[in-house]
């Protein structure tokens, strides 16, 4: 039996990251960027109208009020997306549109609102009285203002949501490096299972384990790909991993690696996996290696609470790795809120209830015991609370390790 950092590093000392990937910015989305985004466009791109209004000579209204507006001549309209503007001469205005270039000639754009001209769809008036006199560079947005040119929009690392994609197309850019999202092959195993909302008949369960497992990867960040199930046959579990292979990235496997006379993973990947037992509870029986030299796989045991445990204490960092994320997450404290009993000589995973207060206290998620069996328990659980290995019972008020998930 091996200690959990031994596996850890055995695993991630054979996870490679996955090569970045350029794609559409509309692929983009919750992906990692693999480089520093650099504008190439300014942002705004050009001078631009930061108002509906007028454009003027700021010098053309010196002494402009409410009391004594100034009447210009009105040239044209500006509307936003116009590559010809009209030129505003002295003495002259032209009717200008939010977003729209400010026109040759113009300093300045009086809102709407200070003028003697109706805001919204209107004909264009011959002239216009204007009552305040603007300062040159009012109501202007100019060019590279935000962004210029070489500038670092977002960093590497970045996880991409909807306005980091709006920063990246404003600043010029269709395509973004990241690192893409891993394909997660999900298998489960063993002539006992069926398909969700079947009937099981006597001596069958349905198969909950490939729903955690994709959810779990969901969670993870990966895209997990539904494998199905496959029964206690080496030959049929074989036949569906080589079919999957070539489109994954990674493949979790739940059952059959324990000691029973039907663990079909470890009969049929035994020569390619190496299968092990690591000093924890649950999940006590774990199995790993790369097929094909590129693809890793993770055998985990059948239990859901062994596999829920089993994910987040291997799987997870494995696929944060993957992702060219740091692979382990500082594990939180919390105190007891009440006593259990601990496996001498295992890292003990609890499901707990976290209660939050100045110092967070847990509880078992499951008032019955802390068996790997414990289904019921999974869906109240919050967090994990880690126990050393020399630790026998867990006292009230003891402070214990926490393991949470997103």
């Amino acid at each position: 039996m091996i200690t959990v950092e031994e596996y850890q590093e055995h695993v991630l000392g054979r996870v490679e990251p996955l090569a970045p990937r350029r794609v559409p910015v509309t692929e983009a989305h919750g992906l990692r960027l693999a480089e520093d985004v650099i504008a190439v466009l300014a942002v705004p791109p050009f001078d631009n109208s930061a108002m509906d209004g007028f454009a003027v000579r700021a010098a053309d209204l010196v002494g402009a009020s409410g009391t004594a507006p100034v009447a210009l001549p009105v040239d044209g309209d500006v509307p936003a997306g116009t590559t010809r503007p009209v030129t505003v001469g002295p003495g002259r205005a032209a009717r200008i549109m939010t977003g729209a270039p400010l026109p040759p000639g113009a300093d300045a754009v009086v809102p709407v609102e200070l003028s003697d001209q109706p805001p919204g769809a209107a004909a264009l008036p011959a002239r216009v009285l204007l009552r305040r006199a603007p300062e040159a560079g009012a109501h202007v947005r100019r060019r590279g203002e935000d962004v210029r040119p070489g500038d670092v929009v977002l960093g590497a690392g970045t996880v991409l949501g909807a306005t980091h994609l709006s920063a990246a197309v404003s600043a010029g850019h269709g395509e973004l490096l990241v690192r893409p999202r891993p394909r997660v092959g999900v298998l489960a195993t063993g002539d006992e299972l069926c398909p969700p909302g079947v009937d099981p008949g006597p001596g069958r369960i349905p198969d909950s384990n490939s729903v955690l497992v994709a959810g779990l990867v969901r969670e993870a960040g990966g895209e997990p790909v539904p494998l199905g199930s496959v029964g206690d046959d080496p030959e049929a579990l074989r036949a569906v991993v080589a079919a999957a292979l070539p489109r994954l990235d990674a493949l979790v496997t739940s059952g059959g690696v324990s000691v029973g006379t039907k663990d079909v993973v470890k009969a049929a990947l035994s020569g390619e996996l190496d299968f092990t037992t690591v000093a924890m509870q649950p999940g006590k029986p774990q199995g790993f290696g790369l097929l094909e030299g590129r693809v890793p796989v993770f055998a985990l045991p059948g239990n859901p609470v062994s596999v829920m445990v089993s994910f987040h204490v291997h799987v997870a960092p494995a696929l944060r790795q993957l992702v060219g994320r740091p692979a382990r997450v500082p594990l939180g404290t919390a105190r007891a809120a009440v006593g259990w009993r601990c496996p001498p000589g295992r890292r003990q995973y609890l499901p707990v209830l976290v209660d939050d207060g100045p110092v967070a206290s847990v509880r078992p998620a499951a008032a019955g015991g802390s068996g790997s069996h414990l289904v019921a328990s999974l869906a109240a659980a919050q967090a994990l609370a880690v126990v050393a290995e020399d630790v026998d019972a867990v006292a009230p008020g003891d402070e214990v390790g926490l393991l949470q998930w997103p």
